[in-house]
């Protein structure tokens, strides 16, 4: 994904959105208009050709091995197909892997990248199965029509494809869709390390209650060391400050997009110390085993902590 930031009334805004270019092209996001959206309004009504917008460099690791071959299933609803559209095409380049996409909307009209997926499927023909399931406009099997959740997916796969012979999945949504696809591959067997999610991030969040932390800390505090780029910076963090909200008075440079458990942006590997990740909607089970954490979602709970953003 890319990071894309801007200074409004003197406060620094980031948001995160996915790459949907395949791999070797230029990187390009798409971006939905969100109601109230501080963020996607801006980009989608007053951004024009020839503006120059800050960009942080590439993260995330919802990406595939194309060298490899193999059968990859795509599992996407609304703007959650930015970054599968990216990976779909991006796996079509090796003649020797399928890729099985499942779409949902709600109808033909809000099908994002309706003439793209057209085409790539044009130009990959057998290699590529695409299936639209729309939840508001009837289609001609009754298979086809409805929400993408755990019943229709229940139904869907098994319909489709031998869940057995998947190489990989890859999920991208709403939270409620990703979850339901992930329990129901759960329920069929599926090696968890197969799976790979995304969640799409709803554009604005409402605005994190105002610290004045120079003012000196009250209460338990943690001596905090953080990692980035070579560079070892001390910070005392109030623990009911998160650790990025903390860092940030001391290191301004941290890496961060959405702030709320969703990017995965913030990720840091804790190498001393202990934390408390609130929320995460970004790391799977092998990551947190390995130590790492959402600096965002992550509160200090012992006396002296170590996060690495290098790891």
């Amino acid at each position: 994904s890319l990071t894309l930031r801007r200074t409004v009334d003197a406060k620094e805004e980031r948001r995160s959105y996915s790459i949907c270019a395949p791999a070797g092209r230029p990187p390009r996001v798409a971006v939905r208009e969100v109601p109230q959206g501080m963020f996607s309004r801006w980009l989608t009504r007053e951004v024009r050709a020839g503006d120059e917008i800050e960009v942080l460099p590439p993260t995330g690791r919802f990406t595939p091995d194309v060298a490899v071959a193999g059968h990859h299933v795509l599992i996407a609803a609304g703007s959650g197909i930015t970054p599968v559209l990216s990976i779909a095409a991006s796996v079509l380049t090796n003649t020797d892997s399928q890729v099985t996409l499942l779409y949902g909307n709600r109808r033909t009209d809000t099908v994002m990248f309706a003439e793209e997926l057209a085409d790539l499927k044009d130009a990959h023909n057998t290699q590529l199965d695409l299936v639209h399931v729309l939840s508001r406009e009837p289609r001609e099997a009754e298979l086809f029509t409805g929400r993408l959740d755990a019943a229709k997916l229940r139904e869907l796969l098994p319909a489709l494809l031998d869940v057995e012979s998947v190489d990989h999945w890859w999920l991208c949504g709403p939270f409620g869709m990703v979850t339901d696809a992930h329990a129901v591959l759960v329920e069929f067997g599926v090696d968890p390390v197969r799976v790979h999610q995304e969640l799409f991030y709803v554009d604005d969040l409402p605005p994190p209650p105002v610290r004045h932390e120079e003012a000196g800390i009250e209460g338990p505090s943690s001596e905090v060391l953080v990692v980035l780029d070579g560079r070892t910076t001390p910070v005392t963090i109030a623990r009911n400050v998160t650790v990025l909200d903390g860092a940030q008075r001391v290191r301004p440079d941290l890496p961060f997009a959405c702030k709320g458990g969703v990017c995965g942006t913030c990720r840091a590997k804790v190498t001393d110390g202990e934390v408390d990740l609130r929320r995460n909607y970004a790391l799977d089970q092998s990551e947190l085993d390995a130590g790492f954490v959402l600096t965002c979602q992550s509160l200090p709970v012992s006396d002296a902590v170590t996060v690495d953003y290098d790891a």
